[in-house]
């Protein structure tokens, strides 16, 4: 069984727009001009696999995934 982690960052393609905003709505979004940013603490594995095959399904581009540590603060 592998330990929760402290959550996930996941970088998509694109700004986000009303509809992909309340199809993740658990995690939090901040759009960028050439991406959006969605960051879920704490976020296990299971839940990130389940985040990432919804991504798929909309036919979002996938830029990054990364575990983020210390309860979601980015590292300085």
């Amino acid at each position: 069984m592998a330990p929760a982690a402290d959550g996930y960052e996941i970088r998509i393609r694109g700004r986000a727009g009303t509809s992909l905003r309340e199809a993740f709505s658990e995690l939090t979004i901040s759009v960028h001009p050439a991406e959006t940013v969605l960051r879920g603490t704490p976020l296990d594995q299971a839940a990130l696999y389940g985040i990432l095959d919804r991504i798929q399904s909309l036919g979002l581009e996938l830029v990054e995934v990364r575990r983020l540590p210390g309860g979601g603060a980015e590292a300085r």
